[in-house]
């Protein structure tokens, strides 16, 4: 059986180059970047010539870039540390409802552990959060606003620029999350008013278990790891000099391709919705249609439910994902297409494809040759020949 991966929102697979850029750190070269002796020095300049050339690449300096073990911990440091290093002049947070649970859960762990006030902003039917909105949110108390780069689930851009131009005027703190949107669209911290942003390798065909966080020159945050003076105090524990290695390859093999990937991409999911949209009935796009990341497509098919779909796309080798995040025996419709208007039905019937490096049209042709033989058959299961378009 052809197997055809359409997930790389979730994951990615790792460069050749990169897993190249990591190899010698993971044989030869495996001090501790820490140790004054011969192999601690090569992995300490290894180090920072990395930090220097990813640095470059942001349009940053070295010593803005803190290294993680994860686009999670880089959120939760951006999050909780910049909130705990200005809960003097206020507690109160600004997040919009369709940001990574990496966010949200950090603005929760906040407001029961050190008693923030959390504001969650309105998202409209395309999943945009209206930088008016955000003016309105910010209080004389507010320390921190935090809005995505690009959603996960939809692929839609968030105006990043406006809503960071509002934050510094009023005084406030901005953190975007760019993991989804980092490689896909431009991103440098030289044009967009920020002070916090998030990275992370997995998602440009770098290695799991790295990230990274850039914070603006002379702002000071609370650490979250203690135990030493890595990262230029900032985050405890010795590097992941392997990871980091192929983190900034893979970063400056697909930041030079942004322009011509995109163009790619985004005449693959177009082919992919009309194909969908001409072959099967009562179906949806959610999110922005051309305001998004070229790669990203979420669809919902009335009539089904996404796991029963997944499940049957999956026997037929194709790997997808859905909208919806799973519980340990069920599955919940996704709090970002809730947020944006859906009802449960289609909120629980949502698919997501996510294009990458290796796809192709054959890949995109075989999708529409495969789906619309499966959707009638499961609404044929589920009574859906009720269901009429609206």
């Amino acid at each position: 059986m052809r197997r055809i991966y359409l997930d790389h929102n979730a994951t990615t697979p790792v460069h050749p180059e990169a897993l190249k850029a990591m190899l010698p750190f993971l044989e030869g070269s495996f001090g501790n970047p820490s140790s004054i002796h011969f192999y601690g020095r090569e992995a300490r300049a290894a180090l920072d010539d990395a930090r220097e050339r990813f640095a470059k690449l942001l349009g940053a300096k070295a010593g803005e870039i803190v290294f993680t073990g994860s686009g999670t911990e880089a959120d939760n440091h951006a999050v909780i540390g910049a909130a705990r290093a200005f809960r003097d002049k206020g507690r109160h947070l600004v997040v919009s409802p369709i940001e990574h649970h990496a966010v949200l859960h950090s603005a929760e762990y906040l407001q029961k552990r050190d008693g923030f006030e959390v504001m969650v902003l309105p998202v409209g039917r395309d999943g945009i959060v209206s930088p008016d909105d955000v003016r309105r949110a910010i209080r004389p108390d507010t320390t921190l606003v935090s809005v995505m780069w690009a959603n996960n689930e939809t692929g839609t851009l968030q105006p990043v620029r406006e809503i960071g131009a509002i934050c510094r005027e009023r005084g406030v703190l901005f953190h975007t999350d760019a993991v989804q949107a980092f490689g896909k669209v431009p991103v440098s911290v030289k044009d967009a008013p920020v002070d916090l942003l998030s990275v992370s390798a997995h998602k440009i065909y770098g290695p799991k278990g790295t990230g990274a966080l850039w914070v603006r020159p002379r702002l000071k945050i609370d650490s979250l790891v203690h135990g030493g003076s890595h990262e230029n105090e900032r985050r405890a524990g010795t590097e992941n000099a392997a990871g980091i290695m192929g983190f900034v390859r893979a970063a400056e093999i697909a930041l030079p391709r942004v322009a011509a990937e995109d163009a790619r991409l985004r005449a693959l999911t177009e082919r992919l919705w009309q194909g969908l949209r001409d072959r099967i009935e009562d179906i949806e796009r959610n999110g922005h249609a051309t305001q998004r990341v070229a790669n990203t497509l979420s669809v919902s098919f009335r009539g089904c439910t996404s796991d029963t779909l997944l499940m049957s796309l999956d026997l037929d080798g194709l790997a997808v994902s859905s909208g919806s995040a799973c519980a340990v025996g069920s599955l919940k419709p996704s709090p970002v297409l809730l947020a944006m208007g859906l009802g449960s039905e289609l909120a629980n019937a949502a698919v997501r494809f996510s294009l990458g490096l290796s796809t192709t049209e054959e890949d995109v042709d075989t999708v529409l040759e495969v789906m619309p033989p499966i959707i009638n058959r499961l609404r044929s299961f589920q009574g859906a020949g009720q269901f009429v378009r609206q």
